[in-house]
């Protein structure tokens, strides 16, 4: 295969490799590790048009792939069961929403969704290309207990992967999302960091051979009452793991995008920070941590309320960042929109004017210019839930 010489940048990544017992302050120790050349296939120009396009100013990413059975819990909090039609008639509703590719770059599909169409048989894909939306696609396989650790996860879906991605990059899809999470509470231990990191640098390597941009997400989780100052602890640690293991795998910086959690205090704290507070912490972390070869810094909301969100991500764009640094939200860009539709044909219209409402204040805190203003209640509402699994 080619070589592409990496930036001068993002030539040396940082690892923090101390090991971490249960309740252990985490202090990483650096090293530089010398990654003169990437592997570069033949899809490595398009991976970096691909997430240059998705990290475009004042547009984010709309994430919808939610597995059958939360997207069942969704349909059943306001009434319908969870059936193929029921998920079907949500997903067009949001995927044919006219203009909405004014503020969205990107959506995250469930398998399901990427090959399904609309009622009129027009494929859903087909709808976020007219939009300019790029269409992305869910590919890991879920959450399983870790053996040896202190009651905590990791990610399968390694085998068969490279299949899969050739799949569904013949399906139009052209970037992926793999999810796995680190929990303070439990530690986190150093065996649980480490199967984190490796398992998304593979994902990573394999997807880009494969023609997708990988989404890196090592979620740290809401969940304790912790403060804010272990919360940058770990996720420093968690992202020195990371990239270590994307140089170990000959992973292209500039073709990924990232998905990491805001730095905020455990949902159980007993102080709420405020948004210039997350904003500070945050940027810290990232500047510590992320090479400025890579494009986009996509957020997840990860229960936050669609206020907080929008709120603490324009607060980290008051001033100039050397990456693009937007938003990757399913339930605080999806929830007021639910709950106007109802499940009801009449109401298709105003969810979806609610869906744009929500996106153009996202699309504002990317530039910035966000402000709270006559947000409605059913926006300041908080959506953290312990120990939630999609």
């Amino acid at each position: 295969m080619a070589s592409v010489k990496l930036s001068s940048a993002a030539s040396q990544w940082v690892s923090g490799r101390k090991q971490l017992d249960r309740g252990a302050s985490i202090r990483p120790a650096f090293r530089r590790v010398s990654v003169p050349v990437v592997r570069a296939g033949s899809y490595t120009d398009e991976l970096v048009q691909t997430a240059k396009s998705i990290a475009s100013p004042g547009r984010g990413i709309l994430a919808i792939d939610e597995s059958n059975a939360t997207c069942g819990k969704r349909l059943a909090s306001i009434g319908l069961d969870n059936t193929e039609a029921n998920r079907q008639a949500y997903r067009q509703l949001l995927l044919t929403t006219r203009g909405l590719g004014d503020y969205i770059s990107g959506a995250i599909l469930f398998e399901e969704t990427l090959y399904q169409s609309t009622t009129d048989g027009k494929k859903f894909v087909d709808c976020l290309c007219e939009e300019k939306i790029v269409p992305g696609i869910k590919v890991d396989k879920g959450l399983v207990p870790l053996p040896g650790s202190n009651n905590e996860s990791w990610c399968q879906g390694l085998d068969g992967l490279a299949s899969r991605c050739a799949e569904y990059y013949k399906q139009g899809a052209r970037f992926a999302k793999w999810r796995t999470v680190v929990s303070i509470p439990c530690g986190p231990s150093a065996l649980a960091v480490k199967e984190a990191a490796w398992g998304l640098a593979r994902y990573a390597a394999i997807a880009q051979d494969n023609g997708l941009v990988p989404i890196v997400e090592p979620e740290v989780l809401l969940d304790g009452d912790h403060p804010i100052e272990r919360t940058l602890e770990v996720a420093e640690n968690v992202w020195a793991e990371v990239f270590y293991y994307l140089a170990q795998n000959d992973v292209v910086p500039e073709g990924i995008l990232l998905k990491p959690s805001m730095v905020t205090p455990g949902a159980e704290h007993k102080e709420k920070a405020s948004p210039e507070t997350i904003a500070k912490f945050t940027l810290k972390l990232l500047n510590r941590r992320v090479p400025p070869a890579v494009p986009g810094i996509m957020f997840l909301s990860g229960g936050q309320s669609e206020m907080e969100a929008t709120l603490n991500l324009n607060a980290m764009n008051q001033g100039p960042n050397p990456w693009h640094v937007s938003f990757s939200y399913a339930r605080a860009l999806q929830n007021t929109v639910l709950k106007t539709w109802q499940g009801r044909p009449e109401n298709v219209e105003a969810a979806q004017k609610a869906l744009l409402v929500r996106a153009k204040a996202n699309s504002l805190a990317q530039l910035g210019r966000y402000s709270a203003q006559g947000e409605s209640e059913e926006a300041k509402k908080g959506m953290f839930q312990k120990g939630y699994t999609y």
